[in-house]
Order: structure tokens, then C-alpha cells, then sequence
């Protein structure tokens, strides 16, 4: 077989595996090999080097559409500098997932317009570049779509479907008022998902609200109550990045105001206390 035939052949291989990025640069790494400028062992190892990091990209793609981020941010893309109350070294613990491992809940707390959706889509970036697999949606919308499963008789399956992620990301917790029955039915997939999943929680609003934030005390204590058990509890305090060009125009009654004692929620009663790695906070 003469080595025409041979790289034929190859390429033949190559278009079966499905792997067009080794077949793309085939010609290219052979030439090198063929100058002494790469090894045999060097130019195969590139090629499948390229091939690997082609799928990888096209993995977290597709798993970025599954988690329905609707917009892609990054910790490298975020500005700390804004906000000096922030402890960058603190994010970037988080950033290492031990957190998803540890199945523990994230709260960023803070005025609107402080970084904590960005943040919060950082870090589910960070979980799906690692292989995580990751649901990302405000609360409003996970509520909807939970009574539209009650409505159905398919509330169970729903619940179980959201259960399996290995992070849940809830944003805008306060920004809408929650419909009539949506705190309990938000707590049903809470408790699904406590000590099995990790959550990151977005609000600007304090833990002592919750009871208005759902309409019902009793139900924002029981969520509270598991939701603040293995916790990572994050204040930031600072103005809006998106009104930081216009602050002067915005009248002093409407600015964003700090959180009040955010901890402020059910006592523990009857469950151990929770080992304290560097990066957790209990709330």
C-alpha cells in the first residue's frame, strides 16, 4: 500500500470516528513531520489534543443552551474594583465547585445591580466547564413552571426533573411578588433538592423578609430553615454598576440601599453543627 493510499485511508477513519478537526489539520501536521519541525508522537498527540478540545467546547456549549443561561458571564469579566465590599478571594473559592460537591446553598445578597446574577452565572460557567450539569432560572419563572406542572398532574415529575441537577441556579428571589400557593410549592422542590444539591440563591432582600417576599411566614421559615443550613451567605454592598455613569441623576430616595442583617433567620434546633471549611459561611 503506498502512502497516498495509506493517507486515504486514514482520512477515510478519521470522517467515521467523526473527528474533523484531526482530519482538518492531518495535511498540515504531516508536512511538519515530513520537515523534521514534529515528531510522530508529537504531531499525534497534537491531533488528538485539537480533537479533544474541539469537543470539550462543543460540550459546554450545548451544556450552556441545557442550563438557559441567557447570557454567558465570566469571573474574569467581572469588576471587583466596583466593589471593594466584595472579597474576590472568597468568589474564587467558590469558583473551585467544593461547594457543588458539599451540596451546599450560595446566597448573594445585595442592592439590584451589585454583580449578583453575574456572579451567580459565573459560577454555574465555572460548574458546566467541569462537567456539571446545571439549570439556571429566576424564580418567578421556576414557580411558573410548577404550577403549570400542578395544573398538568405532573408536578411529581417536574420536582425530580429540577432535583437532578447537580447546581440549581435561583435568581431575582424578591424582584416579583410569587403567586398565591408559589412559596409552597417552591419549598416542595427545595426540600427535594436539601443535602442532595447545591444551590446558588439570588435576592435583594434580607432573610426577615421572606415572609412578605412568598405572602406566608410559615412557609419563607421552612425554606429558610433549609436553606440556611449548609450555607455560604455573601453581602455585597455598593451602588448599581449599571447606573454608576448616571448615580447623580438618580433620586436619593430610590438608591440601593444595604440589606439588614441578612442572617436574620429560624433558630436551629436539633441538627449537628456544620463543619466550617476556609471558604463557608454559615448563615
Amino acid at each position: 500500500m503506498n502512502s497516498q493510499t495509506t493517507l486515504d485511508s486514514i482520512k477515510k477513519s478519521l470522517v467515521a470516528l467523526k473527528m474533523p478537526r484531526a482530519l482538518e489539520l492531518l495535511d498540515a501536521t504531516l508536512r511538519q513531520v515530513e520537515q523534521g519541525e514534529s515528531s510522530w508522537v508529537e504531531a499525534l498527540d497534537r491531533l488528538l489534543l485539537e480533537e479533544q478540545t474541539l469537543r470539550d467546547n462543543r460540550r459546554t456549549r450545548t451544556a450552556l443552551r441545557m442550563a438557559r443561561l441567557s447570557a454567558i458571564k465570566t469571573l474574569a469579566g467581572f469588576d471587583f474594583a466596583f466593589q471593594p465590599s466584595l472579597d474576590r478571594n472568597r468568589i474564587l473559592a467558590l469558583a473551585e465547585l467544593k461547594f457543588i460537591e458539599r451540596a451546599e446553598v450560595v446566597h448573594l445578597l445585595g442592592p439590584p445591580g451589585t454583580g449578583k446574577s453575574h456572579l451567580a452565572t459565573a459560577l454555574a460557567v465555572e460548574a458546566v466547564k467541569a462537567g456539571k450539569s446545571v439549570a439556571f432560572a429566576t424564580l418567578a419563572e421556576i414557580v411558573t413552571s410548577l404550577a403549570k406542572a400542578e395544573r398538568e398532574g405532573t408536578l411529581r415529575e417536574r420536582i425530580r426533573f429540577l432535583a437532578r441537577a447537580s447546581l440549581l441556579v435561583v435568581d431575582e428571589i424578591g424582584y416579583l411578588p410569587v403567586v398565591p400557593g408559589g412559596g409552597n410549592l417552591f419549598f416542595q422542590l427545595v426540600n427535594a433538592r436539601y443535602e442532595k444539591g447545591a444551590m446558588i440563591l439570588t435576592s435583594n432582600r434580607g432573610f426577615a423578609e421572606w415572609g412578605e417576599v412568598f405572602g406566608d411566614q410559615v412557609v419563607a421559615t421552612a425554606l429558610l430553615d433549609r436553606l440556611l443550613h449548609h450555607a455560604v451567605v455573601i453581602q455585597i454592598e455598593g451602588s448599581s454598576y449599571r447606573m454608576r455613569q448616571h448615580a447623580d441623576l438618580v433620586p436619593e430616595t430610590v438608591r440601593p440601599r444595604t440589606i439588614a442583617n441578612p442572617q436574620a433567620g429560624p433558630k436551629r434546633r436539633g441538627r449537628p453543627p456544620l463543619r466550617k471549611p476556609q471558604d463557608q459561611q454559615s448563615g
